[in-house]
């Protein structure tokens, strides 16, 4: 399987706190995992989805060792890191 954990870092927004978790299980969504998706959020880390799930480490994407994102509405920022699970 093809999995993905994206993970709230630090957050200013009240949909989410640090440590929330959103999981990818192949291409969809796991919501039985999953507490909340922010459409706005959902922008930030939607590109990198399909890299992750195919093994495309940040360093090859031209992050560094970790893969970070912030949401793009600035009035309340959330940070997300974007993990393949093996």
């Amino acid at each position: 399987m093809e999995n993905v954990i994206i993970e709230v870092i630090e957050s200013k927004c009240s949909h989410y706190k640090a440590g929330d978790k959103i999981y990818i299980k192949d291409a969809l969504i796991d919501m039985d995992k999953t507490e909340n998706v922010c459409i706005m959020a959902l922008q930030s880390f939607f590109p990198f989805i399909f890299a992750t799930r195919k093994g495309v480490t940040p360093e090859q994407m031209g992050f560094g060792e970790r893969l970070l994102v912030q949401c793009p509405d600035y009035c309340a920022p959330v940070v997300f890191e974007i993990k393949k699970i093996i």
